[in-house]
């Protein structure tokens, strides 16, 4: 359920830029075969999507790049950022459990259980990063005049980093607390869908 693989383009632009904090996303999905639990476990560590953070597997994954577009206008003798918009493309990739149709209704409402945790999880992650790239826009077109565009450039791309290492270190936060709280987080989700089953709110 982690994590994010980053890549920052920096482009300085004097047309019109892209609409603001704007997030495109995608779902790939891996499949994964098992009938029990335990064989579901097992083809998670195996078939998951590797991160190269973690030199692991995870049941899900977002890989992300944000993209920072800048506009500057100079105005007698001094330069000011006129615009500054950041998109966010987003590729998650999630399991699919291709024995769901024939499989007991207890492990069927744990995988559903799960694999509905693990897609919240990972737009979560979509989530911050719009909140960071909501951030940089606002900083960035925040930042005063100076005397030469290419000094306010120098500076709107570090802070850019700056914000960037701080939308790290969120994820990386997100990711501990999720992972610390999961066994009680996925009980009281199965004991929701066991009640709204028991209401007929929800199928069998």
């Amino acid at each position: 359920m982690k994590n994010i693989a980053l890549s920052l383009a920096l482009l300085a632009a004097l047309g019109a830029p892209a609409s603001a904090a704007n997030v495109a996303r995608s779902y790939t999905y891996f499949s994964i075969g098992g009938k029990s639990l335990s064989d579901i476990e097992q083809q998670l560590r195996s078939r998951g999507p590797h991160v190269q953070s973690t030199g692991q597997r995870h049941p899900g994954a977002t890989r992300m790049e944000f993209t920072t577009k800048v506009s500057y206008a100079e105005t007698k003798g001094n330069c000011r950022v006129s615009k500054a918009a950041v998109s966010v493309k987003a590729n998650v990739f999630l399991p699919k459990w291709r024995n769901r149709r024939t499989a007991d209704r207890e492990t069927a409402l744990i995988w559903d259980t799960l694999s509905r945790d693990i897609k919240r999880h990972e737009d979560s992650h979509i989530s911050i990063a719009k909140r960071y790239a909501r951030k940089i826009e606002d900083t960035v077109e925040a930042l005063p005049y100076r005397s030469s565009c290419s000094k306010l450039q120098e500076i709107a791309q570090k802070e850019t980093a700056r914000i960037l290492e701080e939308h790290d270190a969120a994820q990386e936060k997100f990711d501990r607390i999720e992972s610390h709280n999961f066994e009680d987080r996925l009980m009281r989700l199965l004991n929701y869908r066991l009640d709204q089953i028991s209401k007929g709110r929800l199928p069998g």
